[in-house]
């Protein structure tokens, strides 16, 4: 699943290409799964709608949409946009009214598999296409997803909030404030979207390895020299990761459908059996909630 650094990647990128333009229509796909808000609700609050600013909270892509018009109830319709495939079926309408303001959201959850995609109208429309939002500029923002784990959702109002803080913004004591005390192991509280915000399994593995400390090492153990560390690698892994592009693992590319080279820098993450690159101890894998993780034995306390 895309993490902080890959999700960043691609809303940087998106950012770039369709920031200043304009949904003119949006065409929805009739898998429920991919649908966090209903379908109308999407097409009512996304059309005529100009793209002010595409950015990340946590680990969703965030469009901030703006509106000129006055805040009235809107009857909330799928746009009449022609099904790119005439065998598939295209979600239906619903006529409940949608408040819409002056500012709104567009929030895309990327799961495993999901891909945005800024593409040309006469390029092939690939399989498990779930959403295609029409640009003024004649292009077109396609959300793809095999597994059907991403979601689409909106906020009429402009108000998402994503819960816990950014890992890149929040300041060393509040961190502590976190973590400090809690009797779970430290890998399940960085792992923790109520507390920290972005961070996954492969940039937590990281993160202890560079502060040496054991993923199954429990917060409330740590000591304050420990956790200062930890604060300071947990920023370095994202931000070393983010100028890298991310971590390709798996099917993951950017905006731009290129991979990410941050996986040649992964010190523990995927590599269990293999020497440490530190001391030349074997690395080790343990499961920690259900999660994998990378320790090296030696480095790690």
């Amino acid at each position: 699943m895309p993490e902080l650094p890959e999700v960043e990647t691609i809303a940087r990128g998106l950012h770039q290409r369709v920031a200043g333009d304009t949904i003119e229509s949006v065409w929805l796909g009739s898998k429920p799964q991919t649908m966090k808000s209903a379908p109308a609700e999407i097409a009512a609050t996304l059309e005529h709608t100009r793209i002010a600013q595409v950015r990340r909270m946590g680990k969703h892509i965030v469009f901030d949409l703006e509106r000129n018009g006055a805040r009235t109830p809107l009857s909330a319709n799928l746009s009449t946009r022609t099904d790119p495939d005439p065998k598939r079926k295209s979600a239906k309408p619903r006529k409940k009214p949608v408040a819409l303001g002056p500012h709104s959201q567009w929030i895309v959850h990327l799961g495993m598999t999901g891909r945005m995609l800024v593409c040309d109208p006469t390029e092939e429309i690939v399989k498990h296409t779930h959403a295609i939002a029409t640009l003024a500029s004649g292009r077109e923002i396609r959300f793809v997803d095999p597994r059907r784990f991403g979601r689409l959702s909106v906020a009429s109002q402009g108000d998402f909030e994503a819960g816990g803080v950014e890992p890149l913004e929040v300041e060393k004591q509040r961190f502590l404030e976190l973590f400090r005390g809690r009797k779970t192991p430290i890998k399940s509280a960085l792992l923790n979207q109520k507390l920290l915000r972005g961070v996954g399994n492969i940039y937590a593995d990281e993160s202890l390895f560079r502060a040496g400390l054991r993923p199954r090492r429990r917060a409330s153990t740590i000591t304050h020299e420990q956790f200062e560390s930890l604060y300071l690698a947990v920023r370095e892994v994202l931000q070393e990761a983010i100028k890298l592009g991310g971590s390709s693992i798996s099917d993951y590319v950017d905006a731009d459908g290129e991979a990410g080279f941050f996986q040649l820098q992964h010190r523990v993450y995927g590599r269990e059996g293999e020497l440490c690159l530190v001391c030349k101890t074997p690395i080790k894998r343990v499961v920690i909630a259900g999660r994998s993780s990378h320790y090296c034995p030696h480095c790690q306390k």
